[in-house]
């Protein structure tokens, strides 16, 4: 069974940078593709990138230039960097990773941005 773990979120200033971590265990990561969505409170919860088993990055529009993934498949890890944070970003980030319609989910960890 896939578990994912979550980690390096918390508190930042506007203008910051933060990078969120996923570990992954119980499976073979590198056959995954890794996405990333956030949930602000009161909102649904949104796609914020995608870094395919093929390392081919994704994301949408709005928030390309500041998000950017990254993976190391030989550790089991994925990163997703968020630059220039502002205000909207607070919300809890999730790490899913997707074979097909084999899906896995972390169970997030909450990004709150405020001066």
């Amino acid at each position: 069974q896939v578990q994912l773990v979550e980690s390096g979120g918390g508190l930042v200033q506007p203008g910051g940078s933060l990078r969120l971590s996923c570990s992954a265990s119980g499976g073979y990561f590198s056959e995954y593709a890794m996405n990333w969505y956030r949930q602000a409170p009161g909102k649904e919860r949104e796609w914020v990138a995608t870094h395919t088993s093929g390392d081919f990055t994704t994301g949408p529009d709005s928030l390309k230039g500041r998000f950017t993934t990254s993976r190391d498949d030989a550790n089991n890890m994925g990163y997703l960097q968020i630059s220039n944070i502002r205000m909207e970003d607070t919300a809890v980030y999730f790490c899913q990773l997707r074979r097909g319609e084999i899906i896995h989910w972390g169970r997030g960890t909450q990004v709150t941005v405020s001066s």
